[in-house]
């Protein structure tokens, strides 16, 4: 399994579990998560959630590898993974009552970017980065990235962060807020555990109503959610996202003509 989970004492443990790959997300993985989400959503005896990652690096985003093929196969059912694992993942991670705890060590990008958003404490290492990655390969945003950025950042910062694809160290990450806390990077997973250890055995009914006060204070992400689906499926079929792609893959710049 891609990614796996254990219940102990109140706590879920969702482990992605590809690091050979840098945990990035092919469908499997993708599929084994949303079950995992669910699985343990469901699950009365859990008061609290924690995700984190096997290896050196937290998410990502994509399996580019993967999406290649699908491109080949049909450009204009590339997308559909938008629609049909990345969508009901976020909002599975959102609609989460318990607390969810983050651990986030190395690369965080692109969609493993919203997975990490999508929960309500993020605990990140001294040399962890973020990055959303999509124009890079001419695309815009999904998993929740353009709610959950501008929320967190403000419009300006959040579409810089956006268009021009740029890192985001640890430290400025903790600047920015968003992250709750940076921590040796040897401590990231020990830290979240001990943070949601303690709300697992904290006051469940009291989290579930600060949870719902601060979604409500926010707005959830549903319409983001799908207005990303559609950009998504409108820039799966054009030659600039194949192309940079491709590049991506032969490790060479790419260089785009705007279609």
């Amino acid at each position: 399994m891609t990614a796996v989970l254990n219940t102990t004492d109140g706590l879920a443990t969702i482990t992605l579990a590809r690091p050979a790959a840098h945990n990035a997300l092919d469908v499997a993985t993708k599929l084994a998560l949303l079950d995992a989400v669910t699985t343990a959503a469901k699950d009365p005896s859990v008061r609290a959630v924690l995700i984190t990652a096997e290896g050196k690096n937290f998410c990502v985003g994509q399996d580019l590898s993967e999406h290649v093929s699908a491109l080949e196969a049909d450009p204009t059912t590339a997308m559909d993974t938008v629609a049909e694992h990345y969508n009901p993942l976020i909002a599975a991670i959102a609609d989460i009552e318990v607390p969810v705890v983050v651990a986030i060590p190395g690369a965080c990008v692109g969609a493993g970017f919203g997975i990490a958003l999508a929960a309500d404490i993020r605990v990140a290492g001294t040399k962890t980065t973020f990055a959303t990655a999509f124009t890079g390969i001419a695309l815009a945003s999904d998993s929740g990235l353009s709610h959950a950025l501008v929320d967190a950042l403000g419009s300006s910062r959040a579409a810089g962060l956006m268009l021009l694809g740029d890192r985001v160290t640890a430290d400025q990450a903790l600047d920015w807020g968003l992250v709750h806390r940076v921590v040796a990077d040897e401590d990231v997973l020990t830290t979240a555990h001990t943070l949601a250890t303690t709300l697992a055995a904290g006051p469940t009914a009291a989290y579930r109503e600060v949870k719902s006060l601060v979604a409500a204070s926010v707005g959830g992400p549903a319409e983001s959610l799908e207005r990303e689906r559609a950009a998504q499926q409108r820039l799966g079929t054009t030659a600039d996202h194949k192309a940079a792609v491709d590049a991506f893959l032969a490790k060479k710049k790419p260089a785009f003509t705007g279609r």
